[in-house]
C-alpha cells in the first residue's frame, strides 16, 4: 500500500512539472452587451478556426478560447486586466509561468467580416506562432 502511494505521489510530481512547462495559449474575446455583425463575426471566426486547425489543443487544453461580456460583474478582474473596453481580442502565450500577451484587435475588426480567409489565416499564423 505504501508502495502505491509513493509511486502515486511520484506520478502526479512527475506530471504537475511537465505541465508547468507546456506551452499553454489563452485567447479571450471581450464584446459588450450589445454586439455588431463585426463583433459576431470575430466570435464565430475564431471559433471556426480553433475547430478546423487546434481542435486537439482545445481538447487537451494547450488553447483555451473564451468569450467574456466586460458589462458582467464577474468579468471585471479580466476586462481591468487587459483593459477591454469593449470588443476585443488577446491572446496570451504562457510558458515558465510568464505571460506575453498580444492584442489581436485591431486585425480582428480590419479582416473578421469583410475578408474572412484573411482573418483566419492571421489567427492561424499567430496561434502557430503562440504555441512556439
Amino acid at each position: 500500500m505504501k508502495k502505491v502511494l509513493i509511486i502515486s505521489l511520484m506520478l502526479i510530481s512527475s506530471l504537475s512539472v511537465f505541465s508547468q512547462k507546456a506551452a499553454k495559449l489563452q485567447i479571450i474575446y471581450f464584446h459588450a452587451g450589445r454586439r455588431c455583425p463585426t463583433c459576431i463575426s470575430i466570435e464565430d471566426n475564431t471559433n471556426k478556426t480553433l475547430n478546423t486547425y487546434f481542435a486537439k489543443e482545445v481538447k487537451n487544453g494547450t488553447i483555451s478560447f473564451r468569450v467574456l461580456n466586460v458589462e458582467e460583474q464577474k468579468n471585471q478582474q479580466l476586462v481591468e486586466k487587459y483593459q477591454a473596453e469593449g470588443s476585443a481580442l488577446f491572446f496570451t502565450h504562457i510558458a515558465n509561468k510568464k505571460e506575453i500577451t498580444n492584442d489581436f484587435t485591431n486585425f480582428a475588426f480590419s479582416y473578421s467580416r469583410n475578408e474572412p480567409a484573411k482573418f483566419i489565416a492571421g489567427l492561424k499564423a499567430e496561434i502557430e506562432k503562440g504555441l512556439k
